[in-house]
């Protein structure tokens, strides 16, 4: 149950509370097969890689969002478990070798290196495609009309047009040694972060029905709040280690792939996430202070060694 004083809490203790909910609704929603058979191997890397903790940053802006809109905790944790599972699977993917060939992921072995490659193809499959079944659950809502909007969104957010394409775009940019520019490295993370981001920003709203102008004020939080997270992602991956991050670190380097980091320099980096983190404070004045947490996390993202 959330703490019914919960904005009085430190912005950590906060994501620590949200984090809890949305586990325990992992926990519930992909339960533990038991046994010897393919189906539990499958439920057990699934629940391997989607209960292994993280910051759960995308889960808390579905519960702060739909906070403002006064939409009822339960459903709000239900679509934040949804996006979580699609999350974890863009990260089982995205550490298979065919793509970043990485070791570890939130201080633990890959989901390939602790089972093996296709297992690890499999849950990825599975987490994307149960989120979208948790969605379209009566549970979430009780209007339909809410619930395919918020498939809609997060299949676009998550497909060709957002977090698939950009990602299609980083391995071509890699693999054929393309030069990107800071336009086209924006544009790129727009897609392969923010556009995640961004559904979890306006899930909320759509959850609580809320006027277009609410949800063009979050999307431009997300926009930049998004930008923010990836330039502090790639600061990390220059100054961070393994043991803060909990995965590897020096891999972007290490492959010569352009990101802000590499385009911009350390310090100027530094103050263009900052400088993002408060426009996107600044998008929420409609809000008023009822948006206070949300600016928390807006400089927390840039402040973050993990």
């Amino acid at each position: 149950m959330p703490n019914l004083d919960g904005r009085s809490l430190p912005l950590q203790a906060a994501m620590a509370e949200v984090a809890t909910d949305v586990h325990a609704m992992l926990d519930r929603l992909i339960p533990d097969g038991g046994g010897e058979s393919g189906e539990a191997r499958l439920s057990a890397a699934m629940r391997y890689a989607v209960l292994a903790g993280g910051k759960r940053l995308r889960p808390f802006l579905v519960v702060e969002s739909a906070a403002l809109f006064k939409v009822a905790h339960s459903s709000a944790v239900k679509v934040a478990a949804a996006v979580e599972m699609l999350h974890t699977y863009s990260l089982i993917h995205d550490d298979l070798p065919a793509m970043d060939d990485a070791e570890l992921r939130r201080g633990r072995p890959t989901v390939h290196r602790m089972y093996d490659e296709a297992t690890a193809i499999l849950a990825g499959d599975a987490l994307l495609t149960r989120a979208f079944e948790v969605l379209a659950d009566a549970g979430v809502h009780g209007d339909p009309a809410v619930r395919i909007e918020l498939v809609k969104e997060l299949a676009q957010a998550a497909g060709i047009a957002g977090m698939c394409g950009g990602q299609m775009m980083d391995l071509q940019a890699e693999t054929e040694s393309l030069p990107l520019e800071i336009g086209a490295i924006t544009r790129l993370q727009r897609l392969k972060t923010g556009a995640i981001i961004a559904f979890s920003c306006e899930a909320g709203a759509i959850l609580g029905k809320a006027p277009q102008q609410m949800r063009h004020a979050l999307n431009a939080y997300a926009h930049d709040l998004g930008l923010a997270f990836q330039i502090a992602d790639d600061l990390l991956d220059v100054e961070g280690s393994s043991a803060e991050t909990g995965k590897d670190t020096g891999k972007d380097a290490g492959a010569n792939k352009a990101t802000f980091v590499s385009i911009l320099g350390v310090e100027r980096a530094r103050a263009q996430a900052i400088l993002l983190a408060e426009q996107a404070c600044a998008h929420l004045d409609p809000f008023g202070d009822t948006a206070e947490r949300l600016r928390e996390v807006a400089r927390f993202v840039v402040d973050r060694r993990a």
